[in-house]
């Protein structure tokens, strides 16, 4: 009886075994099936869906995102990006600092604004060198220094902080200074007004309506933030240093391929933003060129950041009072992840 409940023992061992050794066989075999998909569900789990939210409604000054995203960067680097466009209703900041965007686009100033306000971002690539923000004035109208704008009208955005800067810089205790709506009747109405603009579209659609103008860039007058600037939260960096280190990368690589070819980028953006026109998208494209691609990009690449420029900054925005304390610049940007 115990031998042959040892023989009995001995069959069911054998047994389970030839069963997983046929298991195995067949799961090796079945390379195209059962096999390749787990292999593509763990290639799938890899993938890191992040959110981007751009500045503004979609313009050329986003060609290096579409062309990140069009070219595929992005998905090469195991990211699938949603990109949401931004606009008058829209911040980016408080979409990010919320957590319901992981990263955002907006100009140097706002982010260290935003540090006041509590919410620690961190610059991680700026896409633009300098700022194109600029006065604009009827053509023959202009100004060479910034004292005679006195005696004029000047439509500003309220709040707006390059014209908190041109006030403490400059005494102009004698412009008119009326609300800026966005449209530009009044400004046309009036040969000897200043218009707030960017370089880059204003003049453009002032030219359509037959207006010729002149500009005067702000950073004339010694303020000049970084534009069009990725960031994220301290605290998602501190998580996910990986994902941000990828999506720089595709950034950059978006910005090199834009430069490139940017009437290809520019006609997916109109594609995503009809209501700008194409013409007017291609205005953009060129007059942005040497704001993107110049001054420092030019010899360390799209996305380069310098600490003094921030410290230079930090320092404005504390002298105008909208800062309560001064902080190091090292705690709001870093190159760290853009790409040798």
């Amino acid at each position: 009886m115990g031998k042959l409940a040892g023989v009995k023992k001995k069959y069911l061992f054998l047994l389970s075994t030839l069963l997983l050794l046929l298991l195995a066989a067949c799961g090796g075999q079945d390379a195209d099936g059962a096999s390749g998909a787990t292999e593509g569900n763990a290639e799938e789990a890899e993938t890191k869906s992040v959110k981007l939210v751009l500045n503004w409604f979609e313009k050329a000054q986003h060609g290096g995102v579409f062309a990140a995203q069009e070219q595929g960067y992005f998905e090469e680097n195991g990211l699938d990006v949603t990109i949401e466009p931004g606009g008058p209703q829209v911040s980016s900041i408080q979409m990010v600092a919320s957590g319901s965007s992981e990263f955002g686009l907006a100009h140097a100033d706002q982010l260290v604004i935003a540090r006041n306000e509590g919410i620690e971002l961190v610059a991680v690539a700026a896409a633009m060198q300098g700022s194109p923000q600029a006065l604009m004035f009827h053509e023959g109208k202009g100004i060479d220094e910034f004292e005679e704008l006195n005696g004029r009208t000047a439509y500003i955005q309220p709040g707006i902080t390059y014209w908190d800067y041109l006030n403490n810089q400059y005494d102009l205790g004698d412009v008119e200074e009326l609300a800026y709506s966005g449209q530009h009747v009044n400004f046309i109405e009036d040969p000897e007004s200043v218009s707030q603009a960017f370089v880059t579209s204003e003049p453009y659609f002032m030219d359509e309506e037959g207006i010729e103008t002149e500009t005067k860039l702000i950073s004339d007058a010694g303020y000049d933030p970084y534009n069009i600037v990725l960031y994220v939260t301290k605290d998602y960096l501190a998580e996910n240093e990986a994902t941000v280190e990828k999506f720089v990368k595709a950034f950059v690589e978006g910005w090199d391929y834009y430069k490139e070819s940017p009437d290809e980028i520019t006609e997916v953006i109109n594609g995503e933003n009809p209501d700008i026109s194409y013409e007017a998208l291609q205005f953009e494209q060129e007059t942005q060129e040497e704001f993107i691609y110049g001054r420092d990009a030019e010899e360390h690449g799209v996305g380069y950041m310098t600490e003094e420029r921030w410290a230079t900054l930090i320092d404005q925005l504390l002298e105008l009072g909208l800062l309560e304390e001064e902080f190091e610049a090292s705690d709001i940007f870093t190159t760290e992840y853009l790409p040798e």
